[in-house]
This record gives structure tokens, sequence and C-alpha cells, in this order.
């Protein structure tokens, strides 16, 4: 049986003669209510009606302690807290020694590029993560390397997100390099590296590696500074792969050129099952290159984001009578586009027909003095993505991942 988690939590403190954190104590004590059901413990210490005292380094070591003795928790979230480098030192050790945890979310701490070296050497003698989230944490360019030498020894880590860390150019291509080999990792976020000038040469040795990988299936590479290309490029990979379901390149610079490249693409793959195009520059006649692929040739497609994208009724009209005839897609995000008359007719027609969901999309129709308008509704795509706030009961964090779109 486990033990007591506040008795535990509370000896911990005692033996490092430090006070016990209430917001640590509560979140401890919710889980022992729930530990029948639940082996997450969320300790994350984002925006709350009442403010919470956040993780410092020191507190880790009792959470640690609280874990070593609790082998049942396998899933630990420290997001939004004050972890800094000293604790990643503290959360490296943990990682040598515990052969229990599978999922940990240190996303929005304050570890640095020392911090990441110490994560990143513990995990190459670690067995038992699957999924480490390193969300906003600068860890810069060096810090990236540490985890691309990281992949080329772990065989068992599966998703690795280092959005906003402030990669460089080296460390991306280190990591197209050694994904070229990996055989474990399946999901990997490199979003919103720092470019100090207009080039694709990252994007070029990422199409290389997934000619070659037969394990990735979500790749997420949002604002790249990606063009048509560095699309075209990929393209040309992906006719070759067969094993990637995910790609997202939104916010990037992708005009209509591009994505006819990617209606090309989808007339033959099938794998790709969720395509994210937000906040580009697709506009009519991109939209119109995707709906063509989608009405007469592609089958497994089951999700697209196109919204900010300048998008007007012409090329939604068209998306929408393509949905109408491809019954394999079923979620479709279009907020931020020019909702005009046809637009709005188009897709109230489709949800009024239960079509398409309401839940499976981000605009919900309304009618003012007999005319039809599209509200926002939810978050678009990225309401399936693991790190979305939940302010109610969380469920196993692992489980609230992007891919859980696949599985429908």
């Amino acid at each position: 049986m486990p033990d007591n988690l506040i008795q535990t939590y509370t000896a911990a403190c005692e033996e490092l003669k430090m006070p016990d954190n209430p917001f640590i104590a509560e979140m401890l004590q919710r889980l022992e209510k729930e530990q029948e059901y639940s082996s997450a413990l969320n300790i994350c210490g984002n925006n709350r009606l009442v403010p919470v005292i956040r993780v410092t380094d020191k507190d880790f070591l009792a959470i640690s302690y609280v874990l070593n003795q609790n082998s049942f928790i396998t899933h630990l979230d420290l997001r939004y807290n004050n972890i800094t480098d000293n604790g990643a030192v503290y959360i490296a050790k943990f990682l040598q020694e515990n052969s229990y945890l599978y999922y940990l979310n240190l996303m929005s701490n304050d570890i640095g590029t020392d911090g990441a070296e110490h994560i990143a050497k513990a995990l190459h003698r670690n067995k038992s993560l699957r999924s480490l989230r390193m969300t906003g944490n600068k860890i810069g360019n060096k810090g990236g390397m540490c985890f691309a030498a990281m992949l080329q020894i772990n065989s068992t880590l599966e998703e690795l997100d280092l959005s906003d860390c402030d990669l460089g150019i080296q460390s991306l291509i280190a990591f197209a390099t050694v994904l070229s080999q990996n055989n474990s990792i399946k999901s990997i976020h490199l979003n919103r590296p720092l470019f100090y000038a207009l080039q694709e040469d990252t994007t070029i040795q990422i199409a290389l590696m997934l000619k070659l990988n037969k394990t990735l299936q979500e790749l997420h590479l949002a604002k790249h500074e990606m063009t048509d290309f560095g699309v075209e490029r990929l393209c040309e990979a992906l006719h070759e792969n067969s094993t990637l379901k995910y790609l997202d390149l939104s916010c990037n610079k992708i005009t209509r050129d591009g994505v006819k490249c990617l209606a090309e693409l989808l007339k033959t793959n099938t794998s790709l099952e969720i395509l994210d195009l937000t906040s580009n520059r697709i506009e009519d006649d991109g939209a119109i290159y995707l709906a063509h692929a989608l009405y007469f040739d592609n089958k497994s497609l089951k999700a697209l984001a196109i919204a900010s994208n300048n998008i007007t009724g012409k090329g939604l009209g068209a998306l929408a009578a393509s949905i109408r005839a491809n019954s394999y897609l079923t979620h479709i995000y279009i907020w931020g586009n020019k909702l005009d008359e046809d637009a709005c007719r188009a897709f109230s027609d489709l949800l009024h027909l239960r079509r398409l969901s309401s839940s499976n999309t981000d605009v919900r129709p309304y009618i003012v003095d007999g005319c039809i308008y599209l509200a926002e509704l939810g978050h678009g795509l990225k309401k399936h993505y693991y790190w979305t706030p939940s302010y109610g009961h969380e469920n196993d964090s692992a489980s609230n991942s992007s891919l859980a779109i696949m599985s429908e």
C-alpha cells in the first residue's frame, strides 16, 4: 500500500529543516483521495483564483522524497513554478535514481543552459521516463545540443518538447541528424527557435531526416520563419515517409504555392492525420487546393487547422463542400479568417446537418435579424495540446496529448 502522502511529505520537510508548502500539501491531499484511479501528481503553479506559493528548488527535494516512497506516482506536473538550475540538479539526481516516473512536465520554470545539461545527462541512464516537457525554459542552443546528444544514448524517451526554449540553428540541425537514427522518439516539439537571419538550412535537414526516420509520428515546427521553399522540401520527404501523423506548420510564412505542394502530398499520402496551418498566408487559392485534394483523393486526414489565413467565403465554401464529400475529415478550425455571409452559411449548414460536431470546430452559428454569423468557440486545434489549462479535475496528463484525435 502507498505511504500516507501528507505524513511522508511532512517528515521530509522536517528532515530537510524547511517549512511545509501548503500548496504542495493541498495537491498531495487531493491525490490521496484520487489515488485509486489517478497516478498523476499535479503541482501546477499556473494562475489560480487563489494565489499559491509556487514550488522552489528546495521544495523539489521534499517532493522527490514522496515520489521515491510511492511508486504508484508515475506522472509529475510542475508547470509554472520557480525551479531554477539549482533545482534542475536535484531533478537530475532524482531521474538517475527513480525508475517509476513516466511523465515529467517542467514547462515555464526558470531552468537555463546549466540545468538543461544536468537533466539531459541524467537521461543517459534513466530507463523509465517516456515524456519530458521543457517548454518555455530558456536553455539556449547549448542546452538543445545536450538534449540532442542525449537522444543518441537514451532509447526510452518517446515525447520531447523544447518549444520556446531559444534553440539555435546548430541544435536544430543536431536534432535532425540524431533523429535520422533514433528509433524511440514519437513526438518532438521544436517551436519558436531563434533565427538571426532568414534561412532554411534547418528545414532542409529536417526534411532529410523525415526520409530516413520510421518512428516519428508528431512534428511541431511552428514559428520557424518557413517559406514555400521549406514546405516544398518537407513535401518531397513526406512522399517517402509513411509514419508521420501530425505536422504542425503554424505561424510561418507559407502561401498558396506552398499549400499547393501540401495538397499534392495529400493526394497520395495515407499516414498524415492532423495538419496545422494556422496563421500563415494561404488565402482562397490555398484553401481551394486543399479542398480539391480532400474532395477527390485524400481519405486519411482527420483534422485541419487553417485559422487566420486571410481566407474568404470562396475558399471556406470550397472546404465546406469537401467536408460534405469526405467523411474522414472530422475536425476543422477556421476562426480568424474573413467569415463573410457565404462562409457563415456554409459552416452553419455543416453543423446543422451534424456533418460537423460543435466539439470538433472553433465556431458556432448564431442569428441576428435573420442573418447568420459565426462566433468563436473553444481554442481551436490547440485545445488538444497537453498544455491546455484545466480548471476542473485534470485527467492523466499524458492522455491529454494532441495525438488523441488520431485514436478517434
